[in-house]
């Protein structure tokens, strides 16, 4: 699947409020949906970048030899989960912001396993 698709599938995710496609090494955004005043994907693509750098370096300093599937922020009206991409597609991380009252948070990253394994950059 390519990185469109990709990111039409998350939207379909049930309270999808935006999706993006981020290079963690530069910040850049390859594709996003969604957002709007409420929220702007360029800005949360460079804000998570800064957070999964600073993961990656946590468990360097612990000297924790695994890898990070995700990290999830929940806020009261929303989740903002990162799905950290695995090997094969560089270092990349899908952002997805959904609203709390109509997201089913197991469903979510279900459909982010489900969509990373089928991309093809």
């Amino acid at each position: 699947m390519n990185i469109e698709t990709a990111l039409k599938e998350a939207m379909a995710i049930d309270g999808a409020i935006g999706v993006a496609l981020v290079d963690y090494d530069s910040g850049m955004s390859l594709g996003a949906l969604g957002g709007g005043q409420d929220l702007d994907l360029d800005v949360a693509a460079a804000g998570n970048t800064e957070v999964v750098r600073a993961k990656v370096r946590t468990l360097e300093s612990l000297a924790i030899d695994d890898s990070i599937e995700d990290i999830l922020i929940t806020l009261q009206r929303q989740y903002h989960l990162i799905r950290i991409l695995g090997r094969g597609h560089g270092r990349l991380f899908l952002y997805l912001a959904l609203t709390r009252e109509r997201a089913n948070l197991a469903l979510a990253r279900h459909h982010l396993r489900r969509i990373e394994a089928e991309l093809s950059i």
